[in-house]
């Protein structure tokens, strides 16, 4: 099948590289010519784990290929996927511009049946809008011309994505006529040769379903972390408590760690639009999502907060090492990650503080340019050189095991606080550590 992919970020890359594996020939558009020229010279533009191999194994099989043009994408593939950014606008409702965009270039340059795929996170209602935006480009043109309007969210974890699109647990569509869901069939039947794992609902209920379950999750997050809050001035161990809890089955384990907060591009992004689009669309206070946020803006103070409380409000003089950088373990996204707070926190308390992360340090440059208090090291133990104490943020692996005995020799004073509950308190403890983490 002939599938021309419209942006090349986190979804449209991943969607372009998984869709050429399977055997189709995709067309990925992006109107940046720096990211094509990268993509044309064997790099990516992002850090996925897997992504580039796959990407240049397709290049070379001639399977996948890239272009600035945007007629050529437009009258490449019958099934055209949407994926462009929708960033929050300043009320925190999605930023639709670039979806739009796309939908009228498609309309003013097809010249026969088109699928037009909404891959990116979309509010409800926007498949109606690219619908629109199409049909009165075709107009323009007097051109009579079909083409179907689909909606069909991802549901990618970064730093997992390739796996997520290559086994996915579910796949959603939301269309409104029968040819739109035979050719999308065809397009994921590769992926669905043990079972059935697609649903087909109607449009506005596919875009729901995307804000929903982020939603979801962004909720269990906070309640555990609120959870964790309260286990600490209670006296309680969280980690026993998520144990406890989640042997539930109607609970579950995943999503139930407490840490300090969540982060990235999906996550704060979607909870802030769905509560705009209640407000906006329905005339309704989402309460429940609203204190969510709220919880989770808290949340990434509470590592700051613990530094304050354990060596004063003025750490002028005071220096720290900072593990992690990335919103989570394997990628390089720094979109609202927690340690844009800590950070920031200590800095403005008078700290100097030395970070390592294994691949977002580029992307934590961009975020705090021409800052002489923020250093980085080239590895965890360099970052721990002169260091007052260590805090930890992001969950990578190597972090999980490290060499205590370097951390106390190399630490003024013996002090761990870990953002994201990487070790055993009593271990840690008996080894002479002051440790800090959250809800134990």
């Amino acid at each position: 099948m002939k599938i021309t992919v419209i942006g090349t970020g986190y979804v449209g890359l991943v969607s372009g590289a998984c869709l050429a594996d399977i055997g189709n020939d995709v067309l990925c558009l992006d109107v940046d010519p720096a990211k094509i020229q990268i993509l044309e010279e064997g790099g990516i533009p992002i850090f996925e784990p897997g992504l580039q191999d796959l990407v240049r194994r397709n290049v070379a099989a001639g399977r996948l290929h890239f272009t600035t043009d945007v007629v050529r994408a437009a009258h490449f593939g019958t099934v055209q996927f949407i994926a462009v950014g929708t960033p929050p606008d300043e009320d925190g409702s999605a930023d639709m511009k670039y979806v739009i965009a796309a939908a009228r270039n498609i309309g003013k340059h097809m010249t026969d049946y088109k699928v037009v795929v909404d891959k990116s996170t979309v509010p409800v209602g926007t498949a109606d809008r690219v619908k629109a935006a199409i049909a009165q480009e075709l107009a323009q043109r007097g051109a009579n011309i079909p083409f179907s309007v689909v909606s069909n969210p991802e549901f990618l974890k970064e730093g997992a994505a390739i796996e997520d699109f290559m086994r996915p647990d579910r796949i959603v569509v939301g269309c409104d006529d029968e040819q739109a869901a035979h050719n999308m069939r065809a397009l994921y039947a590769p992926l669905q040769r043990n079972h059935d794992r697609m649903i087909v609902m109607d449009i506005r209920s596919a875009e729901l379903t995307k804000y929903a379950a982020n939603a979801m999750l962004a909720t269990r997050i906070s309640f555990m972390n609120e959870l964790a809050n309260l286990a600490e001035k209670l006296g309680a161990d969280i980690e026993h408590v998520r144990r406890g809890i989640g042997s539930d089955p109607r609970i579950g384990y995943d999503f139930l760690y407490a840490g300090a907060g969540y982060g990235g591009s999906c996550f704060p992004k979607d909870v802030q639009a769905l509560v705009k689009t209640a407000q906006d669309d329905a005339g309704m206070c989402l309460k429940v999502l609203t204190s969510v946020e709220a919880a989770n803006d808290a949340q990434k103070r509470v590592l700051g907060q613990k530094v304050l409380a354990r060596f004063g409000a003025d750490l002028s003089g005071k220096h720290f090492a900072l593990w992690g950088l990335a919103f989570k373990a394997n990628t390089d996204d720094m979109r609202k990650a927690t340690s844009r707070e800590v950070i920031a926190d200590l800095l403005a308390a008078g700290a100097t503080v030395t970070a390592y992360d294994p691949v977002a340090m580029t992307e934590a440059k961009h975020c705090f340019p021409n800052e002489p208090r923020l250093t980085y090291a080239d590895s965890q133990s360099a970052a721990l050189d002169g260091a007052d104490a260590l805090v930890i943020v992001t969950e990578w692996r190597e972090f999980r095991s490290p060499n205590f005995e370097t951390i106390k020799t190399k630490l003024k004073t013996p002090v761990i606080f870990d953002g994201r509950n990487l070790y055993d308190p009593a271990q840690v403890r008996g080894m002479g550590f002051e440790y800090l983490a959250i809800g134990r």
